[in-house]
């Protein structure tokens, strides 16, 4: 297995949950990381617990909602890390709602977080890890990429996005040995978003979302050798790694 030691990852969303979760996994192999979320307090706490374990980490507040301020952010984590390896984007909001009672602010918020986020940093990352020959990009995602749900017509609607974006990036990154994938918790976790959604049934069965890192550990290593343009369900990988 290739040694991450030194190399560099963008984490988005990771302040809490499965995004703080990816980062530890991340720092235990010794990977160099931006962490962007839009959580101050809450990501520099997560930043001064990576480097206090000895890692090199480089806290990015930043409102992914909003183009500008992403592109300012990504441009701030290549200047002072040079080309990712990885681009983990896992930032979302979910917010239930009907849609008569849905927005274009409520909209565009949601969308813009999980998609023009996804479309920005990639855009980003990419002529790096094009003239690097090889990298990996991935974008989490759920059954809400694949199904409709009530009450998530814009959560739903970005998810699906996403799906088609990797499908494109798999194709257009394969002459350029770059890697990507979505992939999909598999399995009910316990964060802060699941705690406002879920019901209590899905809180019975609920677990700690380190227990899904070494898929995430896995995608890093990935180029276009390797696995591309794949829905992947973190779960499986985790609990069934490849030989």
């Amino acid at each position: 297995m290739e040694d991450l030691r030194g190399a560099f990852a963008i984490v988005t969303g990771a302040a809490q949950g499965l995004g703080y979760a990816i980062a530890r996994a991340y720092a235990q192999e010794g990977m160099r990381l931006a962490l962007m979320d839009v959580q101050a307090e809450r990501l520099a706490q997560v930043a001064d617990e990576l480097n206090a374990q000895g890692g090199d980490a480089l806290p990015l507040v930043v409102d992914l909602a909003d183009a500008a301020d992403t592109e300012r952010a990504a441009a701030q984590a290549l200047a002072h890390f040079g080309t990712p390896r990885v681009l983990v984007h896992n930032a979302a909001i979910l917010i239930n709602r009907p849609f008569s009672e849905l927005t274009l602010a409520d909209w565009q918020r949601e969308v813009n977080v999980i998609l023009q986020a996804a479309f920005l940093l990639t855009k980003a990352v990419w002529p790096l890890m094009v003239t690097a020959g090889r990298g990996s990009l991935v974008y989490v995602s759920s059954m809400s990429g694949i199904k409709g749900f009530v009450n998530e017509s814009a959560y739903c609607t970005a998810k699906h996005g996403l799906e088609g974006f990797m499908k494109c990036m798999a194709l257009e990154g394969r002459p350029h040995n770059i890697a990507a994938n979505t992939i999909t918790p598999g399995m009910y976790m316990h964060t802060p978003m699941s705690e406002r959604n879920y019901p209590d049934e899905l809180k019975q069965k609920w677990v700690d979302p380190m227990l899904l890192t070494p898929a995430f550990v896995f995608l890093a290593r990935q180029d276009a050798t390797g696995v591309t343009g794949e829905r992947l369900n973190a779960w499986e990988l985790s609990t069934n790694p490849p030989a």
